[in-house]
């Protein structure tokens, strides 16, 4: 593997002329002007990795949005009685199981409710049961004319209301065992315990905030684009986007949804944009920005490592025929993919600029281009044959 390098001699000979003044520290303008010219014929070794050739490239367009890293799925686990926080098994950023236990809340009063309903419903069975046995035994008798139309009637009434009675209590017996598994709070789904909202000894008022589990597999942008731009969006577009936290690196992604509705005040459309790839941000609330690319252009292209900025003035340092030359240009749109600039005038197809330019640069230095360095040869020991080779040559 190589490492691009330059080697500016003229940086060390335009120092060893600074420091040969007069006796009071100063030195004459002829003197200067000599230096100046001696540092100019003096060439400036690069390397090809030193250098950017100027070429056509893709210009993405298209309207910017800005938003967060989101998941898809995700829960707010909240309490569904009033009572005491016994337990709080996970914390936060611990992976979790569908099924897996997270909060265990106060069960007694709970369980005293269902052993009473139980009760009550191997009551009702018992006396239904013998309800049951007595209007049989009336309705036989009836048959046989032993007994009145009333009597018969009102052991079927019984029998009736204890049927009832017996429905009432497994009801209640089944809203007690209901009540007692909302005791326990569980994971609906893989993945990670994003907020822990309570303590052990804390009270749950129902509806109370307890945890929160997303699933970090599910993230996705979800933008807000602005309502004048939202004609020029279609579900599938491509998205590239930059977020908060991950420096330089470029995420992708396609349009999923656009809704429908802007908001009342903002008057911003919500855009979600799927990953397209399978690493996505681990971290959900991240800020995000990027562009939706409507369309994509060919156009020259260069470095914003490359560019020097005068207020609102850019130069580039080409280097043509062996010279080192500072170039006003005119640039245009900046590449959001990239970083890269559109060059409007001033360079064409095929020129070289350099490609992290320095302060000790010279108009009108040769350039004298040199072989890469290796990375495991130390910069001191290949810096001597370049600099041992004779100037201009």
């Amino acid at each position: 593997m190589l490492r691009p390098s330059l080697i500016f001699l003229s940086l060390a000979l335009a120092l060893t002329a600074c420091s040969k003044g007069g006796k009071d520290g100063k030195e004459s303008d002829p003197a200067k002007a000599s230096a100046s010219a001696k540092a100019a014929a003096t060439a400036l070794m690069v390397t090809e990795e030193d250098l950017q050739v100027i070429q056509n490239s893709a210009l993405s367009s298209g309207p910017v949005i800005t938003g967060s890293i989101q998941p898809e799925r995700k829960a707010d686990l909240r309490s569904e009685l009033s009572t005491v926080v016994l337990q709080v098994l996970k914390e936060n950023g611990e992976t979790v199981k569908r099924g897996d236990l997270l909060v265990r809340l106060d069960d007694t009063s709970i369980r005293d409710s269902l052993n009473s309903a139980e009760e009550a419903a191997r009551a009702s069975v018992q006396t239904l049961e013998q309800a049951e046995r007595q209007f049989q035994r009336l309705k036989t008798l009836r048959a046989s004319g032993m007994t009145s139309t009333q009597q018969l009637e009102d052991a079927e009434i019984r029998r009736n209301n204890a049927q009832s009675d017996l429905v009432a209590a497994k009801a209640r017996s089944v809203q007690a065992r209901q009540q007692l598994q909302r005791t326990e709070v569980r994971a609906p789904f893989d993945g990670v315990v994003s907020e822990r909202k309570v303590s052990a000894g804390d009270t749950a008022q129902i509806g109370k905030e307890l945890v929160k589990v997303i699933d970090p597999s599910s993230m996705r942008f979800e933008g807000l684009l602005s309502a004048d731009k939202v004609n020029n969006i279609k579900i599938g577009q491509a998205v590239s986007f930059r977020v908060n936290g991950y420096g330089e690196q470029s995420f992708t992604g396609k349009v999923k949804r656009v809704d429908m509705a802007a908001n009342a005040t903002t008057r911003q459309v919500e855009v979600l944009v799927a990953f397209a790839d399978n690493n996505p941000p681990r971290v959900s609330g991240l800020y995000a920005e990027g562009n939706v690319e409507t369309g994509t252009t060919q156009t020259l292209m260069i470095k914003n490592t490359a560019l020097l900025r005068d207020g609102d003035k850019a130069y580039a340092w080409r280097v043509k025929d062996g010279i080192l030359k500072k170039i006003s240009i005119v640039i245009g749109e900046r590449d959001p993919r990239r970083g890269d600039f559109e060059v409007r005038s001033g360079l064409v197809a095929g020129d070289k600029v350099v490609r992290n330019p320095v302060s000790t640069l010279i108009d009108g230095q040769k350039v004298q281009m040199i072989a890469s360095v290796p990375v495991n040869v130390p910069t001191t020991a290949a810096a001597v044959p370049a600099a041992s080779a004779p100037a201009g040559k």
